[in-house]
Parts: C-alpha cells; structure tokens; sequence
C-alpha cells in the first residue's frame, strides 16, 4: 500500500515544476518572462487578448489604449493594431544616456525597454516588445516590479488577424446603400385576421 501511495505522489510530483525568476535584475526578468510561449488571458478587446497578472487591476479601455493598476502606480497599455496587422517593424536603437535601454529579440517578437530618470526624480519606463507598448511612471524601488508585470502582460498579447481585418478593411465598413428602417418597403395583406367569433 505503502508503494502505491508513494507511486502516485510521485506522478503527480513529476509533471509540476516551478520556475523562480531572480527579479534583482531586470535582464533576468525580461529574458526568462518574455521566453516563455504564454497561452494566459483575462482581457480581450477588439482584435488582440492578454493576460493581467494577479495585483494588477483593469481600469478603462479608450480604442486601444488600456488603463491598468496596481499598488498606486497607473499602466499605460497601447495596442498597435495597425503595425501588427501591416507587419511594420519599428527600428530601435540603444539609448546611452537612459538609465537602462536595450533593444529586444526574443522568440521572433521585437520591442526595446527603456528606462529614464526624469528632473522629479521619478523613472519612465517605456517597454515595446510585440506591436504592444506599455508606459509607467514610477519610484525607482517599483522599477524591477513593473517590468516583471509589463513582461508578463506584454509576452501574452495575441491578435485575432480576422476581426482586425474586418476592423481595418475600408471595403466594408463603407456601404453605398442607403437603409431607411422606418419605411415600409411594401404592403402586405399576408397576415392572419382575428376574425369575431360566431361568423
């Protein structure tokens, strides 16, 4: 008995691992989260899908401009359809005089993150990586957080190529044909009369 029980836990041990990201370093951070082929997601919006991590919050959406939240510091997210659908590669090159800049290429997906000091003493974090981009102003102690959480959200984003195309395709959302629904178009007789009883 003694050697099913232990039979099992091993079986069901087996097939879990943890993976434990050192989040001291920011290149750490982006190359182990960014690796990883995420199926995750709990935000759809038109055209594109991705994941929000726990402790981070969804507040608003404007087109493709999302609004997240979490411990006090707002997330911009912008979602380029348009780039993503026309396969348009932006160039970037390394910012020397950034606190940290660094151009990525990871899995096919390209982006950069950079980081800079701004004169209130706060960091902006600008992190582009798969026709997403996501922007935070923060404390320079909240840097190795939010690039951990824009890794996460930016590495799940996926697009639905079908609904962004009925989105950008001018064909049709133009129609020549004008509809008027408060006309009739025609008169019927074809409906059934009540007719009193007793006739």
């Amino acid at each position: 008995m003694k050697k099913i029980i232990l039979l099992c836990c091993l079986l069901l041990l087996a097939g879990c691992s943890v993976v434990r990201i050192d989040t001291s370093n920011v290149d750490n951070i982006i190359s182990v989260v960014l690796s990883k082929n995420n199926d995750l997601y709990n935000q759809i919006g038109k055209g594109y899908k991705y994941y929000v991590p726990r402790g981070v919050s969804y507040i608003d959406t404007n087109d493709y401009n999302d609004v997240l939240y979490s411990d006090g510091i707002y997330y911009y997210l912008y979602i380029d359809v348009v780039s993503y659908y026309y396969k348009v590669e932006k160039e970037y090159e390394e910012n020397p005089d950034a606190y940290y800049s660094k151009k990525i290429d990871i899995n096919g997906k390209q982006g950069y993150l950079e980081i800079n000091e701004q004169d209130n003493g706060q960091y902006f974090i600008e992190f582009m990586y798969n026709y997403a981009k996501m922007e935070v102003e923060a404390n320079y102690e909240d840097i190795n957080d939010i690039v951990l959480n824009t890794s996460y959200i930016l590495s799940t984003v996926k697009f639905n190529d079908n609904v962004i195309k009925v989105i950008l395709d001018e064909e049709f959302l133009v129609s020549e044909e004008k509809y008027d629904i408060f006309t009739s178009k025609k008169e019927t007789d074809d409906f059934l009369k009540l007719e009193p009883e007793g006739e």
